[in-house]
C-alpha cells in the first residue's frame, strides 16, 4: 500500500452550505420529513432503490445515482455508489485548487451530504438467519460512503442516525442551508463510530462461524445507553452502555418510576437478577453490594420476598431486590415497608404498580423477560494493559452430580436444600459460604480472605437473624451449608458444624480432602462433592 498523500493545509469554513445531498438508508424511519425539508432548502436530493422509492412516492423530486453517474447498477446492486464521480463529489477539498480543477476535468459535482445507514447485519444474524444471507447483508459501499464523508467532514456532513435528523435540520434553519463545523465534527466522530461497531459486529460473527471463542483480534462494539451521576465513587466517571444482545435484564429493562440509575444500582441490579433467574419456582434475591443477603423460594413471591428479607433485614435495607415473576400488590405492599433502591421483575401488575408509587423515590425496573442462566455468553474484566474474558459461569449441578463421600447420606430434604445453597454460593464472592435451610439462606458469608471466617460470619448472621425475629433457636440449626470452593482445612466445616449446620456440599479437590472428610464424619455430618467450583470476583 502506498503512503498517504501529503496534505497541504487550507482553510476551513465555520459554515459549509448543503447543495447536493446523497440519501441511501435501510432504516426509513423520519426519511420522508428529512427530504421534505431538505427539499424546501433547495438541496439536490441523489438517492437509489428503496429510498428513492419512498422519497419519489412523497412527490419529492429525486436523482437516480446511476443517472448522476452514468453507470448503472450491476450485480444485482451489489455496486452502486462505488464510483470516482461518487466519491469524488464527497472527498474533494473545496478549497484545494487542485482538486476542484480535478472535479472540472472530469465533471465531478460536489456532494454535501450524506446520508446513510447500513444494510441490517446485526438484526439479520440475530434473527438466526443462514450464512449465505448474513454474508449477503454486509454492507460494502455504505461504509465507504461513510468514512469518505467523516474523513472529509471540513466540508462534508454525514449522518448515520435518524436521531441525528432534527439536529441536522435545526443548523440548515438557523444557517440558512448550512451546517456548522462544530456540529460536522461531531457527526463525523458518530459515523466513524458507527462504521467501527459494525465492522465488529462481522469481525465477531464470522469469528463464531469458524468455532473461534477467542479470536486473535478482539473486538468490542456497544451504544451508550445512560451517562451517570458518577462511577462507583464520586470521584469517578462512568456511562452504562448495552451490547445489543438483549439478555434479559438492566439492559432491557423499563424503568417505571425512581431516580436516575447509578453506577452501583445497574451492578447491584444485575447481581440481583442473574442470581434469581436460577430458580424454576417464585423466588426473590435481596442484594447489597453485589452479594446476597437473602435469597429464598416460596409458594409465592410474596412468601419468597418475606423468607429471603429474614435472612438478613439489616443487610436488606437499602438493598436490591428481584423476583422471577411478575410484582403483585400483595408483594408490593410488603416490599415499601423498607427502604429499598431497586426493585427488578419481568412485569408487574398496575395495582403494583400503583403501590410502588408511594415510595416514588424506589426504582421500580421491568426487564420483559428473564435470562437463561444456562445460555452461554461472555464477561470482561478490565486489567492493566488489557482484558479478561471468559465464559459466563453457566455451570449447574444436578442431584445426579452429587457424590457422597461420608458415611451419612444426606436425607432427601437436605439434599434439596444442598442443591439450593450451591446454586446460591455461585452468585457469592469468594470465599462464598451459604447456611440454607427450607429452601431460603438463612447465613451469607461472602468475600473473606480464608474459608473459615467466611463460615464464622455466615453463622453470626443466621444467630443475629433468629434473635431479631424472636425464634426459639438459630435457624443455622439443622441447615445445610455451601462452600464455592474446596475447604482446604476441615476448620471451616467445624465452624458450620458448631453453628448446627447437619450437611455440606462442596466441589472438593484439596489434597486434604480425606482429612476434611474424616472431619465431617467426626461431626455426624452427611457431605457431597460436586466436582465443580464457583469462585467469584
Amino acid at each position: 500500500m502506498s503512503a498517504p498523500p501529503t496534505y497541504i493545509p487550507s482553510p476551513t469554513p465555520d459554515l459549509a452550505r448543503i447543495e447536493r445531498a446523497l440519501i441511501s438508508v435501510s432504516d426509513k424511519a423520519g426519511l420522508v420529513e428529512l427530504g421534505k425539508a431538505l427539499a424546501g432548502h433547495g438541496v439536490e436530493i441523489l438517492s437509489t432503490g428503496g429510498s428513492a422509492k419512498a422519497l419519489r412516492e412523497a412527490g419529492l423530486e429525486v436523482i437516480e445515482v446511476s443517472d448522476h453517474t452514468g453507470f448503472p447498477e450491476i450485480m444485482d446492486g451489489r455496486v452502486k455508489t462505488l464510483q470516482p464521480s461518487i466519491h469524488g463529489g464527497i472527498l474533494a477539498r473545496r478549497t484545494d485548487a487542485g482538486h476542484a480543477k480535478a472535479m472540472a476535468d472530469h465533471r465531478i459535482a460536489a456532494i454535501d451530504l450524506v446520508v446513510v445507514n447500513l444494510y441490517p447485519f446485526e438484526a439479520t444474524v440475530a434473527r438466526g438467519a443462514d450464512f449465505p444471507i448474513c454474508v449477503e447483508n454486509i454492507d460494502i459501499g455504505g461504509p465507504a460512503l461513510i468514512r469518505a464523508a467523516a474523513k472529509n467532514h471540513d466540508f462534508v456532513t454525514v449522518v448515520v442516525d435518524p436521531v441525528d435528523y432534527p439536529a441536522l435540520l435545526a443548523e440548515l434553519t438557523a444557517n440558512e442551508g448550512a451546517t456548522t463545523l462544530a456540529l460536522r465534527r461531531r457527526l463525523a466522530a458518530t459515523a466513524y463510530a458507527r462504521t467501527a461497531a459494525y465492522d465488529s459486529a462481522i469481525a465477531t460473527w464470522f469469528a463464531h462461524q469458524q468455532g473461534e471463542i477467542f479470536p486473535e483480534q478482539f473486538t468490542l462494539a456497544a451504544r451508550r445507553v445512560q451517562i451517570l451521576r458518577y462511577g462507583e465513587n464520586p470521584h469517578q466517571q462512568a456511562a452504562f452502555y448495552a451490547d445489543g444482545s438483549n439478555r434479559p435484564g438492566i439492559a432491557t429493562a423499563r424503568m417505571v418510576q425512581g431516580k436516575e440509575l447509578s453506577y452501583n444500582n445497574i451492578n447491584d441490579t444485575e447481581a440481583a437478577y442473574e442470581c434469581v433467574a436460577e430458580f424454576e419456582g417464585p423466588a426473590c434475591t435481596i442484594i447489597k453490594h453485589a452479594n446476597p443477603c437473602g435469597v429464598a423460594i416460596g409458594k409465592d413471591i410474596t412468601e419468597a420476598y418475606l423468607r429471603a428479607l429474614a435472612c438478613d433485614p439489616v443487610s436488606a435495607f437499602g438493598g436490591i431486590i428481584a423476583f422471577n415473576r411478575p410484582l403483585d400488590a400483595k408483594t408490593a405492599a410488603e416490599v415499601v415497608k423498607i427502604l429499598t433502591e431497586v426493585v427488578i421483575a419481568p412485569d408487574a401488575s398496575e395495582e403494583a404498580r400503583k403501590v410502588m408509587a408511594a415510595r416514588r423515590n424506589v426504582r421500580l425496573l421491568l426487564a420483559g423477560g428473564m435470562p437463561d442462566p444456562r445460555s452461554a455468553g461472555m464477561t470482561l474484566k478490565s486489567v492493566a494493559g488489557g482484558y479478561l474474558l471468559q465464559s459466563r459461569d453457566s455451570g449447574q449441578v444436578a442431584k445426579a452430580d452429587l457424590k457422597v463421600v461420608t458415611k451419612r447420606a444426606p436425607t432427601a430434604r437436605e439434599v434439596e436444600d444442598l442443591l439450593f445453597a450451591f446454586t446460591v454460593c455461585k452468585h457469592v464472592k469468594s470465599n462464598a459460604i451459604v447456611y440454607a435451610k427450607d429452601g431460603a439462606t438463612v447465613g451469607v458469608g461472602a468475600g473473606q480472605m480464608n474459608r473459615r471466617d467466611s463460615s464464622r460470619i455466615a453463622a453470626i448472621r443466621a444467630a443475629e437473624s433468629g434473635e431479631l425475629a424472636k425464634l426459639p433457636q438459630n435457624p443455622a440449626i439443622g441447615s445445610v451449608v455451601a462452600s464455592d470452593a474446596f475447604f482446604p482445612f476441615p476448620d471451616g466445616l467445624l465452624a458450620a458444624a458448631d453453628a448446627g449446620a447437619t450437611a455440606v456440599i462442596q466441589p472438593g479437590g484439596s489434597i486434604r480432602d480425606q482429612a476434611v472428610i474424616d472431619a465431617a464424619d467426626q461431626a455426624g455430618l452427611a457431605m457431597v462433592f460436586t466436582g465443580m467450583r464457583h469462585f467469584r470476583h
